[in-house]
């Protein structure tokens, strides 16, 4: 069964600002999205470009790979 990108992408920033310790508002702050974007991305409701993809992957020190790459257990 495919996952739909937009629940993977998100799953995998909530995965990465939480191993960072960061909480939605700090990581908005850091990444120059709105926390209320962060929170409908990492609930699958957003659709983000490539563009945003590498932004979240700089601000949160992964490669952008990282965001589209199932995990275990995802």
């Amino acid at each position: 069964m495919r996952m739909d990108m937009r629940i993977l992408v998100g799953r995998n920033v909530k995965y990465f600002r939480e191993r960072e310790g960061l909480t939605q508002e700090r990581f908005a702050e850091i990444s120059g999205f709105s926390q209320q974007y962060i929170s409908n991305l990492e609930r699958g409701r957003r659709n983000p470009t490539i563009v945003t993809i590498f932004e979240l992957a700089k601000a949160l020190g992964v490669s952008h790979v990282d965001l589209v790459r199932p995990r275990r257990g995802n």
